[in-house]
This record gives structure tokens, C-alpha cells and sequence, in this order.
């Protein structure tokens, strides 16, 4: 099983790749990160579209 995720816009943010089974954990974090930070810029492009 592998996952690969890559901003389709290339800027300073790394892209994030993985192949299971090894550091599971390290990679679940790193998702979980990533998904608190779109979380995040999803609040600031509501807070703009409302304002």
C-alpha cells in the first residue's frame, strides 16, 4: 500500500509520501497534521469570503 499527497501548486511546502507498513505512526502524525492545517486555511478563506 502506498499514499502520496503533492500541492498541486509548487511552493516551499514538502510534499508528503509513504509506503506501509513502516513508521505508521510518524505518517499518521504527519497526515494529521497536514489535515489540521487545511482545516485551518479552510476558517481563514471563510473568514475572507464572509467579511
Amino acid at each position: 500500500m502506498s499514499f502520496s499527497f503533492t500541492d498541486p501548486k509548487p511552493n516551499n511546502e514538502p510534499s508528503f509520501s509513504f509506503t506501509a507498513p513502516e513508521d505508521v505512526e510518524e505518517q499518521l502524525q504527519a497526515i494529521t497534521d497536514m489535515a489540521h492545517e487545511i482545516l485551518r486555511l479552510v476558517a481563514d478563506v471563510r473568514r475572507h469570503i464572509n467579511n
